[in-house]
């Protein structure tokens, strides 16, 4: 298994971390291009809770990413200084970030998740205060989510670092005691969806296939002969 690119996500990339906040890695690898032609293909995926990683095989994270998933496609938008593994082929698949958007994919991505955390909300029971604190973050998670998806509709730009955090900590609260608060929310999101946006009808995915082909070719070696790295 080789990983072509990795850095640290979730809260730690939003600027939402605390002092009790777990560090959470994402990453993509490449499986060896012999082993995608036998009887069992290798695993897709792997995750991990100690160190908590989760790492994708390229052409999953590929199919993730063209198909808007944000946790996925953050990898590509990270903060420089949150790479630990940024590999030649790494760097190309960050070049080509804006090729795997599309007006569709995000919309149904950003809100469909956002919704989710919505409808968690609203179905809790209000009555176990002890999950307060769980409510709490998924509400954090429906307003970033709601953020990140317009700053991405409107701009083209996936924002990972939020610009206000506090204010996120805080409608998280607020939303979690009172639901309902939420759905003014989601309605406007809906609206501004509605409004033409910069991103394009369809992704753009020859250039993504040609890399992944180059993946492909960097990881073929006949048995017993090393592939090399990249």
């Amino acid at each position: 298994m080789h990983v072509l690119l990795q850095g640290i996500v979730g809260s730690t990339a939003y600027g939402l971390a605390h002092a009790g906040s777990d560090l959470d890695r994402l990453g993509l690898f490449a499986a060896p291009t012999g082993d995608l032609h036998g009887l069992h293909r290798p695993a897709e995926s792997h995750v991990t809770t100690a160190p908590d990683r989760t790492l994708h095989e390229a052409a999953k994270w590929c199919r993730l990413a063209l198909g808007g998933n944000p946790t996925a496609s953050e990898l590509v938008w990270l903060p420089e200084e949150l790479y630990e593994v940024r590999t030649a082929l790494g760097e190309e698949l960050i070049g080509l970030r804006r090729s795997f958007l599309s007006e569709g994919a995000v919309r149904r991505s950003y809100l469909g998740y956002a919704g989710q955390q919505f409808r968690k909300l609203a179905n809790r029971d209000r009555t176990d205060t002890a999950g307060l604190a769980r409510a709490a973050k998924h509400a954090r998670h429906l307003v970033r989510l709601v953020e990140q998806g317009l700053a991405l509709h409107e701009t083209g730009e996936v924002v990972i670092r939020l610009a206000d955090p506090e204010r996120v900590r805080e409608l998280g609260e607020r939303f979690a005691a009172e639901p309902e608060q939420a759905a003014d929310l989601l309605a406007e999101a809906e609206r501004r969806f509605d409004r033409p946006g910069s991103l394009p009808a369809e992704p753009d995915e020859a250039p993504v296939e040609a890399w992944l082909r180059r993946v492909r070719a960097a990881h073929y070696a006949p048995a017993g002969v090393p592939t090399r790295t990249g």
